[in-house]
């Protein structure tokens, strides 16, 4: 059984092969080949924190996340978000590996991003305004990157000074959020806000927004004004327990992002676009089999070169 760090996990997942993979899992996951269940969060009270189980069955693998969630950690100089996957071969039970989870979950996130984002944007899209400067604000910027050509990018988060840093980082402006969003044609919400950040009367007809942060029947990020269009969602099961943005206001769900992915469904006409983003455990399978499959081809490699040294 292969035991996997982030580093090693960094080394061997890559964004450009994860976007089509996450495409397929959440194709394969509407039309049913995939087993599992909404996930289980058990509170940790004491810390102000969470801890969730996430297994599921795909395919050839099955697995499942253990994921925790502690707000507090920046004290401690630790990420907020940490996990670890176990992958087993589904015919046999074998356990196949052992891998950090938190790049894994940051990374599918925002390729998961990439997919909604693909399907639902116009394809001139130009400009981007991200509300957040965490995590997920500079792994959906690479994500969303490779998907379209954006060569605006706008920058708001409640921490003035690390929606300056990102800017810097990554050649983009700092805005206010009413002006990151009057004009985007993408708007990703990436914030650890409960109450909304993101006002519907700042949406143009033809934006997709992507709601990414908050997760939970009482905490949104979007008002209801900003849910007014259609909503897409990865999992109709998990958002009628986890999306305080499709609860609190009591919109429906026009689809999962699997069935517009494979037609079965047609594309939404209502605008603004909504894609909710909850995460799904067929996704972090899906991610962490990449990265056990690169992992075995690398070794594989170093065997050949070991036994034929001078090959490589």
């Amino acid at each position: 059984m292969l035991t996997l760090d982030e580093s090693r996990v960094q080394d061997l997942l890559r964004l450009d092969a994860l976007i089509p993979a996450m495409r397929q899992a959440l194709i394969d996951f509407s039309a049913g080949r995939v087993r599992q269940p909404v996930r289980s969060i058990l509170p940790v009270p004491e810390a102000g924190a969470l801890f969730g189980v996430m297994p599921a069955v795909y395919g050839d693998v099955l697995g499942a996340k253990l994921v925790t969630v502690y707000p507090d950690n920046a004290r401690h100089g630790l990420p907020s978000h940490l996990a670890t996957i176990q992958l087993f071969r589904a015919a046999t039970g074998e356990p196949l590996a052992t891998m950090d989870g938190r790049l894994i979950t940051e990374l599918r996130t925002a390729a998961v991003s990439a997919v909604a984002a693909d399907l639902l944007a116009a394809p001139a899209a130009r400009v981007l305004a991200v509300l957040g400067s965490g995590v997920q604000a500079r792994a959906h910027i690479r994500a969303l990157r490779l998907v379209r050509p954006f060569d605006e990018v706008r920058i708001w988060s409640r921490t003035p000074r690390r929606a300056a840093d990102l800017a810097a980082e990554i050649g983009g402006q700092v805005t206010s959020a009413a002006d990151a969003v009057r004009g985007a044609d993408v708007v990703v919400t990436v914030t650890g806000a409960p109450e909304p950040v993101l006002r519907g009367a700042w949406l143009g007809d033809g934006t997709v927004v992507l709601a990414v942060g908050a997760v939970g029947p009482t905490r949104r990020e979007l008002d209801d004004d900003a849910m007014r269009g259609a909503v897409i969602v990865d999992s109709r099961a998990a958002a009628a327990q986890e999306a305080g943005d499709i609860l609190i206001p009591g919109v429906a769900v026009y689809a999962e992002l699997g069935e517009l992915l494979a037609g079965t469904h047609p594309l939404p006409q209502t605008p603004p676009i909504v894609f909710k983003s909850l995460g799904l455990a067929v996704e972090d399978l899906a991610a962490a089999r990449l990265v056990y499959e690169a992992a075995r081809g690398s070794i594989s490699e170093r065997r050949i070169d070991d036994r034929f040294p001078g090959t490589g």
